[in-house]
């Protein structure tokens, strides 16, 4: 039974493609309404710079609303587990970033977090590792990422996260629509603000149009400072020339 109703907004700074928010980030806007670790699934495009209705089920779970569309549903989970690779250093990960593929023009290429095209981008240009089933990429999160505690804001983290999973999925010339459907995320330890990091993401296999990915942020020593484990779902017809 919904118990409260709230509203959030996606500013339109935090694009994915063109018209609506980043995945990733809309995924960890939500998750943050229900004060915990969350899986969110987006049932459509997020529209940006609308009010979004927050209907809570329960203490559990919610749905993200725009009018009688359902945006997103939510429900907390008690963490992600995942397996994380054995970890690649920086010089590595730098790279792997020149082997990044997205063009500089098309759905995806103003994204805030990977979007070759777009000035002042998160600039995670996750590429292909050498001998590894991995894609990673170095990223410095600039000081306006920071909260209070000087750390990145969480849902910049989920941001983080989402877009390399493409690229683990998609290792081929091939570049299909993809987007994606589903996602948790789990940050385990402050992820600072000014400081370079590692992120890498992988494949944990497909069905048929479903593709499975996990994905961490690293800090430059190795550690593992957060998780994700996403879903993307594979349009099935792209047109030609509209691919990522």
């Amino acid at each position: 039974m919904t118990t409260l109703t709230d509203t959030v907004a996606i500013p339109t700074r935090f694009n994915g493609p063109l018209q609506s928010g980043n995945g990733g980030y809309s995924c960890g806007v939500f998750a943050a309404e229900l004060g915990g670790l969350a899986e969110v699934s987006l049932r459509s495009p997020v529209p940006l710079e609308e009010p979004l209705d927050i209907d809570r089920v329960g203490a559990d779970a919610l749905r993200v609303m725009h009018g009688e569309a359902v945006i997103a549903e939510a429900q907390r989970v008690e963490g992600v587990e995942l397996e994380v690779p054995i970890p690649i250093g920086v010089e590595e990960a730098r790279r792997a970033s020149r082997h990044y593929r997205a063009p500089h023009e098309g759905l995806f290429s103003q994204c805030f977090v990977c979007g070759p095209a777009r000035e002042g981008s998160l600039e995670v240009f996750a590429g292909a590792v050498e001998g590894r089933d991995l894609v990673a990429s170095t990223w410095t999160p600039p000081e306006w990422t920071a909260g209070e505690s000087d750390a990145v804001r969480p849902e910049l983290a989920w941001a983080v996260l989402d877009c390399p999973t493409y690229f683990a999925v998609h290792p081929g010339p091939d570049m299909p629509l993809s987007m994606l459907v589903r996602q948790s995320t789990e940050v385990r330890a402050p992820i600072a603000a000014g400081e370079e990091h590692v992120v890498i993401a992988w494949p944990l296999g497909s069905e048929g149009r479903k593709h499975h990915a996990g994905a961490a942020i690293l800090s430059a020593a190795g550690e593992t400072l957060a998780v994700s484990r996403a879903l993307l779902i594979e349009a099935r017809q792209t047109p030609s020339g509209a691919g990522y």
